[in-house]
């Protein structure tokens, strides 16, 4: 008898769902936890929320019962006017990962190939890998990229090269020479993704502005989100920036209205409350120095990070996750990305890190998850 998967595209076949992080509502449910407890440091989320002009003008976008602008006119132009680009280069998304699978569906076809960076996100391979395409994992220098060894991945059958900076899940960066280095070498059929959804957070002298480098390389797209920074994440909404030609053939497979009225309001709001994401800002770099501050005490090792999460080397990482699960407190584990011995902390409030830092003193110093 045949079967619902035995009609599976050989791609699909091969596909395990990408697993976020673990949502309050469902820790509280296994745990039998109060939701007002628990403290969700797992997604690299902006703890301080959206901007209060955004959540205004969410308020005021007319009826729900008619379909949002499906061209995105007014936001395209704010960020247009923001980034000091054509309006015709920006590519609106239901969040940044929308630009990813754009890309990779119209460049990509089966017995392609495209390459990423060992510990780069998992999207990348999911999206190639659904359209029947190899994935090409080159191994990480200090878990970041090592882009001679990309490089060296690359060849006749390469179409997309995927570099994330900062990266996520490790935090590490690429300067801009670098990565200007590093593209100037790639064949014309290649095009890279610079995947920026950490831009605001670097403060870093030698850290590019991707969108500085499409003048000079044309083949590149540059993804950024309203989801970390701007504290947008629930209504899903990023973009891409690239040449006008690339936009034409990425808005060939955009979905009509896929991105909704509320989002696309708040999202103008927010590009124009930089006070708000400059609270935002501090207010990360203060979190980061604050666990910082108490790895360093407990004799932890970690990786130093440019964005707002940090990732922490714990022998028995997988075991101590679960005591902190039990005491309310979400991070994310880290083996499905071929680190497990770490985990990846978010940044939020003092608060919120003060609980992280409480709860895994006490699992350490009662050797609970040894």
């Amino acid at each position: 008898m045949t079967t619902l998967t035995d009609l599976l595209t050989p791609g699909a076949k091969a596909l395990h769902p990408y697993q976020p992080g673990k949502p309050v509502s469902d820790l509280a449910r296994e745990m039998g936890l109060d939701p007002a407890s628990i403290v969700k440091l797992a997604s690299n989320e902006n703890p301080l929320g959206p901007s209060p002009m955004a959540l205004a003008a969410m308020q005021d976008v007319g009826s729900l019962s008619r379909y949002p602008d499906g061209g995105g006119f007014e936001l395209r132009q704010t960020l247009a006017e923001q980034l000091e680009v054509e309006a015709a280069q920006i590519t609106l998304g239901n969040g940044s990962s929308d630009l990813l699978d754009f890309v990779t569906r119209i460049f990509v076809q089966p017995g392609d190939n495209i390459v990423v960076s060992e510990h780069a996100f998992s999207l990348y391979g999911l999206n190639a890998t659904a359209v029947s395409a190899e994935v090409r994992e080159a191994p990480a220098k200090n878990f970041g990229h090592d882009l001679d060894a990309m490089a060296a991945q690359v060849d006749e059958r390469t179409r997309l090269v995927f570099i994330t900076n900062p990266n996520n899940p490790t935090g590490t960066w690429l300067s801009e020479a670098e990565i200007r280095g590093f593209l100037a070498q790639l064949p014309a059929h290649v095009i890279t993704i610079l995947d920026e959804a950490y831009f605001e957070f670097v403060d870093e002298a030698e850290y590019p502005n991707g969108v500085r480098l499409l003048a000079d390389f044309p083949r590149l797209l540059v993804t950024r989100t309203f989801s970390k920074a701007y504290g947008l994440a629930a209504l899903r909404v990023g973009f891409g920036v690239s040449s006008s030609e690339m936009a034409a053939l990425l808005n060939r497979v955009r979905p009509p209205f896929n991105v909704n009225a509320p989002a696309q309001a708040a999202a103008v709001a927010a590009v124009k409350d930089q006070a708000h994401v400059q609270r935002s800002i501090t207010a990360n770099r203060l979190g980061m120095k604050q666990l910082i501050g108490a790895f360093e005490q407990l004799g932890l090792d970690y990786l130093p990070s440019v964005g707002n999460f940090i990732c922490v080397r714990l022998q028995n990482a997988v075991e101590i996750n679960q005591a902190l699960l039990r005491r309310g407190v979400i991070v994310r584990a880290l083996g499905g990305y071929g680190m497990p011995e770490y985990l990846r902390v978010s940044i939020g409030t003092e608060a919120e890190n003060k609980r992280f830092i409480d709860m895994l003193t006490e699992v350490l110093q009662q050797g609970e998850a040894v």
